[in-house]
């Protein structure tokens, strides 16, 4: 498997973090060659075989940021604190990841989709392998680890696994959720760290939550991609969770942007049901919309 990243100096990837998808069952399959997609510069898993049972909620999610024409999906363990209600993302398993995996795979048939490795599936180089291979037979393209875990991250490139780094903040271990690399100790850590997983092999790097001077010397200090997150602009592309992005629940991170509240409008939509149901106008008044040509 090959990736052909670009760098591109004036036009940052568009790189959407999606999370929590909702599927009946996950049951997909790769099988088919891989194509490089010469507009993003990542290759797309072709040849997916989909569930009968069609994904609720994510699905059409996943489809419209591939019509966006978003080159890449990261699907984050960030999914057990903003949709399973967990504390923290320690909490989520490699086969949590398999399942949303899977129907983000199912609405986005073309897009890269990198899967976060979970806390505890990389302990060991072998470890590590085979929950890879598990992602990548969920739908994943590429698999993301935290921190400087060099071996692992060797061992997974050699066996062709494509990997993205992740260093500054790092949900899995730390202790809060504060920015990180202010002091001049830990940002020389940081870009050690930063260099080490280029070296190793990935392919490219998210930097989470780091003052935007560092991010910027990192970038320029790399030959791979940076990709930010509360790192500022200088990054090369950014993550958006798509939860913050459509403004679903009552709070999210400084450095995110709301581009709409639709947890208000889940909340007007259920009010006016309601009402219509105890008024008995619900199901008389229905006017079918669709998003398709279907009927």
């Amino acid at each position: 498997m090959t990736i052909r990243v670009t760098r591109v100096a004036y036009t940052p990837l568009r790189f959407v973090k999606a999370i929590g998808a909702l599927c009946v069952n996950v049951s997909a399959t790769t099988g088919g060659e891989k194509y490089e997609d010469e507009s993003a510069g990542f290759c797309r898993n072709e040849g997916l075989q989909a569930h009968p049972h069609a994904d609720r909620l994510y699905l059409p999610v996943a489809r419209s940021i591939e019509e966006a024409k978003v080159p890449v999906i990261l699907v984050g363990d960030t999914v057990g604190m903003v949709e399973m209600g967990f504390d923290s993302t320690r909490d989520v398993t490699i086969e949590h990841m398999e399942y949303h995996i899977g129907a983000v795979r199912r609405g986005a048939r073309k897009t890269h989709i990198i899967g976060d490795l979970p806390y505890g599936t990389d302990i060991d180089p072998e470890t590590a392998f085979t929950n890879a291979q598990r992602l990548i037979q969920a739908g994943a393209d590429s698999v993301k680890l935290e921190g400087p875990n060099i071996e692992v991250i060797q061992h997974l490139v050699k066996r062709n696994i494509p990997v993205v780094g992740h260093t500054g903040l790092l949900p899995q271990t730390a202790k809060n959720f504060k920015q990180v690399g202010q002091s001049g100790e830990e940002a020389k850590r940081i870009m050690n760290e930063a260099q080490a997983i280029e070296n190793a092999g990935a392919f490219m790097v998210v930097l989470e939550h780091i003052p935007y001077s560092l991010a910027g010397e990192i970038t320029e200090a790399l030959s791979i991609p940076t990709i930010g997150i509360g790192a500022g602009p200088d990054c090369e592309g950014q993550v958006l969770v798509i939860n913050d992005a459509l403004g679903l629940g009552d709070y999210w991170p400084p450095f995110s942007k709301q581009y709409a509240y639709v947890s208000k409008t889940i909340l007007k939509v259920a009010n006016e049901f309601s009402e219509e149901v105890e008024s008995m106008k619900f199901p008389s008044n229905i006017i079918q919309f669709t998003g398709t040509n279907r009927g």
